[in-house]
């Protein structure tokens, strides 16, 4: 697809369905009818960082900070894998206490578990990265958020959008199942920015490719900002699956922070892939990347029981193997 093309699409919601139907299509045939689940940790929600969208940021003081010991991480990855899990996903905010040392650590201690590893840590240096990959790392998502270069800028105070593109290039250089995404919603961004998100995904011939609506948190300069709209951010993820038939696309928590059947409606949109929370309930409510998420109170396998039947419910199955991309 040409951008202006992109740019019609997202700025006409009376193709809406048909464009569903057809992500949904493309997605059948290229990925098949399972569904891939991965078990996600968040195991520290202390941020250097300052995104002015993120409730975890470094200037928010109105939040209870938590970090997991390696003993409590590699125990939640087992009790995932005793669900069923074939892929742990370790998530947390830029926390430099989990060093190059600890880090190998935990994931060679997670890979004897024989699962597939996915990283969600932020930016890095490349040889921070090629250690990971060396200890056993098999995927890592660092999501641009947006590629308009002014507007990440805005975004992220005393942040560089040239490192951000080039740790994802490094990441492919490496090796990696390399997944990035966007948020849709964010304030003084475009319809045009966002079908460029869509050509950089292409671009970067990315491997995963989650996308969200932008939830504003009341801790966070952006506050008072209006919420993303639902079937903008599903647009974008059926126009990714068009443009990238075979790569695995999650049915996003935050879909379903604003609609109570996201998840749903998105694997019938084009998405093959839901991440259920296995992290201990006692820190779920604490890693509030936005309000409003959901599950926060239900047991690791209540959630895994929960996504199953709604997944069967519309006739998919779940995955057994690792879920790595199909080229």
């Amino acid at each position: 697809m040409k951008r202006q093309e992109l740019i019609e699409i997202l700025s006409d919601s009376a193709k809406n369905d048909e464009l569903f139907k057809e992500a949904d299509r493309i997605r059948r045939e290229n990925v098949g009818n399972e569904v891939h689940l991965r078990g996600l940790v968040e195991f520290s929600n202390i941020c250097k960082r300052q995104c002015k969208y993120c409730g975890l940021r470094s200037p928010n003081q109105n939040i209870e900070r938590y970090r997991l010991s390696e003993a409590d991480i590699i125990k939640t990855a087992k009790n995932a894998v005793n669900f069923g899990y074939r892929t742990i996903v370790l998530q947390s905010g830029e926390d430099d206490f989990f060093d190059t040392d600890k880090m190998c650590e935990i994931i060679c201690e997670i890979k004897k578990l024989d699962v597939a590893l996915t990283l969600s840590i932020g930016e890095k240096t490349y040889d921070e990265y090629r250690a990971f990959k060396k200890a056993g790392a098999d995927r890592y998502l660092l999501r641009i958020e947006t590629t308009d270069e002014n507007l990440y800028k805005e975004m992220h105070p005393n942040a560089s959008f040239e490192n951000r593109v080039n740790c994802l290039y490094n990441l492919k250089k490496l090796g990696y199942e390399t997944g990035t995404g966007c948020l849709v919603g964010l304030p003084n961004q475009t319809i045009e920015s966002l079908a460029d998100d869509i050509l950089f995904f292409k671009e970067l011939d990315a491997d995963m490719v989650g996308i969200g609506p932008f939830i504003p948190h009341k801790q966070t300069p952006l506050k008072d900002e209006n919420k993303g709209d639902f079937w903008l951010a599903l647009k974008v993820m059926a126009l990714t699956r068009l443009i990238l038939p075979n790569i695995n696309i999650p049915a996003t928590t935050a879909m379903e922070t604003l609609h109570p059947n996201g998840r749903i409606i998105a694997l019938q949109s084009g998405a093959n892939v839901v991440m259920p929370n296995v992290t201990s309930t006692e820190y779920r409510a604490k890693y509030e990347i936005y309000p409003g998420k959901i599950c926060l109170n239900d047991s690791a396998d209540k959630c895994r029981g929960c996504i199953e039947n709604k997944i069967k419910s519309i006739g998919r199955t779940i995955s057994k193997d690792y879920g790595f991309r199909q080229h």
